[in-house]
């Protein structure tokens, strides 16, 4: 009888070894991917100001739309950098930052000097390259959220997750108005 009690003791330890460990790995893979997000973010970051300047010559009637985006960028690097306390706010200034570089791209359409000057295009060829990252590195970020999310909350994990304080994440999402299709008919009139 005491082999037994010792044994199903033991057989539940290390569950709950299993389990920790499982959803520290998790965890673990999701800070990694976040990481990647934020150098990516920091490298976006420190290409906004790089544009600007180059446009400021060229774009003179559009200073409004230069000081707000960096205001946007401005917004974006103090919106926090611990993810599970403000992941929200982040990815509402991120996204916000993301509108107003599409809103400054569609503007440079109309200053074929500036879209001709080989700073602003190489500027621009590497804030397109570091857009295109930042989207993978957020799918990958979101993939490791969820694998994360779903060990939290998932039986059995979620008996040693309530147990060791591991809670849920949030998601990196885009903003509702950027969920709608754009209509071509009404851009191209």
């Amino acid at each position: 009888m005491l082999w037994f009690a010792l044994g199903g003791t033991g057989l539940a330890t290390m569950f709950v070894m299993y389990a920790y460990n499982s959803l520290i790995a998790y965890r673990n893979a999701a800070d990694n991917a976040l990481s990647t997000v934020d150098v990516l973010l920091q490298k976006r970051w420190d290409l906004i100001p790089n544009l600007v300047a180059a446009a400021k010559g060229y774009m003179a009637h559009e200073s409004q739309l230069l000081q707000r985006l960096i205001e946007l960028r401005q917004s974006a690097m103090s919106a926090g950098s611990d993810w599970e306390r403000s992941g929200t706010d982040r990815a509402r200034a991120e996204n916000a930052l993301s509108g107003g570089l599409g809103q400054f791209r569609a503007v440079v359409e109309n200053y074929p000097q500036l879209r001709a000057n080989e700073n602003f295009l190489h500027l621009q060829a590497s804030l397109n390259e570091c857009e295109e990252q930042l989207s993978a590195a957020r799918r990958a970020f979101n993939s490791s959220i969820l694998q994360y999310n779903n060990s939290v909350e998932m039986f059995p994990h979620r008996l040693v997750a309530g147990t060791f304080g591991f809670t849920r994440r949030p998601f990196f999402e885009i903003q509702e108005s950027n969920r709608a299709v754009p209509n071509l008919r009404e851009s191209l009139t």
